[in-house]
């Protein structure tokens, strides 16, 4: 094939194009992806590379016609006053210097459009030069293939590129081209001439081969994806913080950035604190009211930006006058905490709190009413955040190692807060009522959408609210702390979480669930804090409290609905987690009927160690989404069993056809199979490989008779003294237990042509 003019056939003009269909696919995507345009200028310069290729044009000629090309298509783009004008030739060499002047000291960012245009076009120059090699002199083609399949793929993984198609596109043109190159080694091993005979008899089966598998990829049902879009999870390694946005995987516990959320994080087992309480509660840090679509913020108050951390530094003026509310007193502070409503009944507890961590904010529960702190600091209280810290005389941010608190426990009763309707919005304030409604004008609009339908028979907020809680604990919902998605630069994280991943954990489903309520109208703040921790002991000084541990792994975020007359009510959307919220469904005095008031379920001292609630909280989790992911697949194969049965259908066809001439194409197979085994000990494996494809194919050996007689007549029923000489080799390995080494390499030759005659 490579003597001059040998090419210049139909052969060699089909495998020109299809490697040129090839190239073109790492076209298509430029003009899309970059500022690059007329695109068809390029395209033209690769159908004259490749006709001067095909054609075997005199090379200083091709090389000519391509360079005009190449100066020709820059003047246009780039210049006026004449192709044939000195001005526009001084200004090119000069531009070309000065470039080569940036390469040399590294600066690549300077590199001007026209230099990038020249070096384009000597990348395709160099592109189908190769092709020209690779198809005529190495005959091989796959490594081009396989990088433009991994190109096509990262570019529709990582960008805007939909590569649907050019996949298809590729893979028929790759096979095609493959194929072709096959049948033409064969012919070369073989020293067979290329009549058309053979050549239909390979071309026609290959053709009908890429069309038919094509066009069952194309047509068969596709399931949708198993694992969410890892592209956010590659991405949240270099842009998600640890905890305050600065890169890295999360880990989780708790941080003060809150405007990036989403991602992964690790575990961390890292003791907050502990608590002596008599029973189990949902630990408060903070809450946050402006949601931007990609976290949150506080919208008044400058406490998310105090000049702090854990290194205590000084806090300014400034800042204390940002930060209003506190009543000091010598030991005990009284905070300005709104009180429970009089037809919310209460219990009263205390907690002591002993911190393992240094951090200058107060851990409180919900209807937190005074702290009593034995080294006497002074508190403030950040009314807009719901968050306390603790300053020592000389307003210096102190950490705390253990403080006792007081605080009431409400029992809800649910037919007052189910009397709260979209009318009873007029009794808040437009301003309050606004700030904890407010949302991102991009919010997508099915967001709002999918919450009235989910509220559609729900006349009152709780019902609605309770609605949204229940809809996040359905089949379709995974809680996930690894395989957690990162909005994109335009994308919303709650849009994300809802219709597109649907996987994540507390801070995807509260902060969903709050944007959701929003839509609705319904005032909701987001609130960071603590689960409840993992029992660790009964107290011996107190028989009526437990000892409780906190860690990072707790770390949790919920919601809460403001309901006028009753004030903030916290909901636990996150699947798996359940909070300490206590009801009562009959009400004295009201108009509902029924006078009787359920007691709360009595706590029951734990006589051994549980496991941490997050953890509990996973396995549910787990459990249920085995369950969700078993009724899925119900579901799915009740609606698909059709497509599943023409899918079986035409898999056994063709399994049938391939079985029937499997003589074809199953000496292929045995080839492959030994064609890169070195070591001398193939050579024994080889031969009884050989002795079973010559059964199959219908010369099998008498009980009585030898190797070397079977040998014989096998060279006498193909005309060849093949055999024997293998033959003589596995009885010397056979006998003497001893080869001469690389024997193997010598005689792998002899055993692919015997295995090649059994082709029919």
């Amino acid at each position: 094939m490579n003597s001059r003019g040998s090419n210049r056939n139909l052969h060699t003009l089909l495998l020109y194009l299809f490697a040129f269909l090839l190239l073109w696919e790492w076209l298509r995507p430029v003009e899309q992806l970059t500022n690059t345009d007329h695109i068809e200028v390029f395209l033209l310069f690769l159908l004259i590379a490749f006709i001067g290729s095909y054609f075997e044009s005199n090379r200083i000629l091709l090389i000519s016609i391509k360079t005009i090309y190449t100066l020709v298509s820059i003047y246009n783009f780039y210049y006026t006053g004449g192709f044939f004008g000195s001005s526009w030739w001084k200004k090119f060499f000069n531009d070309i210097n000065r470039n080569i002047g940036n390469i040399v000291s590294g600066n690549w960012y300077d590199l001007s459009n026209v230099f990038n245009t020249l070096l384009f076009f000597i990348l395709l120059w160099l592109l189908v030069y190769l092709l020209h090699y690779w198809l005529l002199n190495r005959q091989r083609i796959f490594l081009f293939f396989l990088m433009t399949v991994i190109y096509l793929a990262v570019l529709d993984t990582f960008t805007q590129y939909n590569a649907n198609s050019a996949i298809v596109r590729t893979i028929v043109s790759g096979f095609m081209v493959m194929g072709m190159l096959k049948f033409y080694r064969l012919l070369k091993v073989e020293s067979m001439v290329k009549e058309h005979f053979f050549t239909r008899k390979w071309m026609v089966p290959l053709l009908v081969m890429v069309a038919f598998s094509t066009a069952i990829g194309i047509i068969a049902p596709k399931a949708a994806p198993m694992w969410p879009d890892p592209v956010p999870f590659i991405k949240s390694l270099s842009e998600k913080s640890s905890n305050d946005g600065t890169g890295g995987i999360a880990k989780i516990g708790y941080g003060t950035n809150d405007s990036r959320l989403g991602g992964p994080f690790i575990g961390d087992k890292t003791p907050v604190f502990k608590v002596l309480a008599s029973s189990r509660h949902y630990w408060q840090v903070e809450s946050k009211d402006s949601y931007t679509g990609k976290g949150w913020i506080a919208s008044i108050s400058g406490a998310n930006d105090l000049p702090f951390q854990l290194d205590f530094m000084k806090i300014n003026k400034m800042d204390l006058k940002l930060l209003k509310g506190y009543q000091p007193d010598i030991n005990r502070w009284m905070f300005p905490l709104p009180p429970f409503p009089d037809h919310v009944p209460t219990t009263k507890e205390n907690a002591q709190i002993f911190m393992d961590m240094n951090y200058p904010h107060v851990i409180y529960p919900s209807g937190l009413k005074e702290i009593i702190a034995s080294r006497g600091p002074h508190f403030i209280y950040d009314q807009d955040l719901a968050k306390i810290y603790a300053l020592d005389e000389k307003q210096n941010p102190v950490a705390l190692k253990n403080y006792m608190i007081y605080f009431d426990v409400p029992k809800y009763r649910v037919p007052e807060l189910t009397k709260i309707t979209d009318k009873d919005s007029d009794l808040i304030d437009l301003t309050f009522l606004s700030r904890y409604t407010e949302l991102p004008i991009n919010l997508p609009a099915r967001v709002k959408k999918l919450a009235e339908q989910i509220t559609a028979s729900k006349t009152n907020w709780y019902d609605k609210a309770k609605a949204i809680e229940s809809y996040f604990n359905g089949p379709d919902f995974t809680y996930d702390q690894k395989n957690v998605a990162v909005p994109g630069k335009n994308d919303d994280y709650v849009d994300q979480f809802l219709f597109k991943s649907k996987r994540g954990y507390c801070d995807n489903f509260s902060t969903s669930m709050a944007v959701m309520l929003r839509t609705l109208g319904i005032p909701t703040r987001w609130v960071k804090g603590y689960s409840d921790g993992q029992f660790l002991a009964n107290s011996k000084g107190e028989p009526d409290k437990q000892i409780y541990q906190i860690t990072n792994n707790n770390a949790h975020s919920w919601v809460e609905v403001y309901f006028p007359g009753t004030g903030w009510f916290p909901f636990e959307p996150t699947k798996g987690f359940s909070s300490d919220v206590q009801f009562t469904y009959d009400v004295k005095n009201t108009t509902t009927g029924g006078s009787k008031v359920t007691d709360p379920v009595p706590f029951k001292k734990p006589q051994k160690k549980l496991l941490d609630p997050s953890e509990e909280n996973f396995l549910k989790a787990k459990k249920t989404e085995k369950q969700s992911l078993l009724k899925s697949t119900q579901k799915f194969i009740k609606q698909k069993w059709r497509s599943f049965l023409s899918v079986i259908v035409i898999a056994g066809l063709m399994a049938a056809f391939l079985y029937k001439i499997r003589s074809k194409w199953y000496p292929y197979v045995l080839i492959l199979r030994f064609r890169w085994r070195n070591s001398d000990e193939q050579l024994g494996k080889a031969y009884l490989v050989l002795l079973k494809q010559f059964e199959r194919y219908g010369i099998k050996r008498k009980n009585d008779q030898t190797l070397r007689n079977y040998a014989n007549y096998i060279d006498f029923f193909f005309s060849t003294s093949e055999m024997s000489r293998f033959t003589a080799r596995y009885e010397q390995m056979l006998y003497h237990q001893t080869l001469p080494p690389g024997s193997w390499r010598e005689t792998r030759e002899l055993w692919e042509n015997l295995i090649k005659k059994t082709i029919t």
